[in-house]
């Protein structure tokens, strides 16, 4: 069987659940979900079609099961389109660092970039190729 999409969900961990939000809600320009579980927070990004698309939240649990790392573990990349350009532009001013500025991959690949955002996790910024 072949998925639609590699990923189904991520979780960014967050040790100030406001403070990451402001902070994706500001770079991307949205407005996130509010979600509340035993035990943990969740702070949903938005999506047009939750049903067929990737998803994933802002998560912060009691300490020591999510830590975030801006070097260690697994990099997820965000959809930055239609210009990865247009979120790095606002990382700095947010409180995030960029770690890799846009990048061109490849032609047909287009462009990346990295951040740190400002809980300390290591994020990946990707966009088609402009046309």
């Amino acid at each position: 069987m072949i998925h639609k999409h590699s990923i189904s969900w991520f979780e960014i961990p967050a040790q100030d659940l406001d403070r990451a939000q402001q902070f994706y809600q500001t770079i991307f320009d949205i407005e996130m979900i509010d979600m509340e579980f035993p035990g943990f927070k969740m702070r949903i990004f938005p999506t047009e079609d939750p049903m067929n698309s990737v998803n994933g939240a802002l998560v912060s649990t009691s300490p020591g099961f999510y830590n975030p790392s801006d070097t260690h573990g697994t990099l997820i990349y965000l959809n930055a389109n239609p210009d990865v350009q247009l979120i790095l532009d606002r990382i700095e001013a947010a409180g995030g660092t960029i770690l890799v500025p846009k990048t061109q991959i490849s032609e047909d690949n287009g462009y990346m970039g990295i951040i740190k955002d400002t809980e300390g996790n290591r994020i990946g910024l990707h966009s088609n190729p402009l046309t």
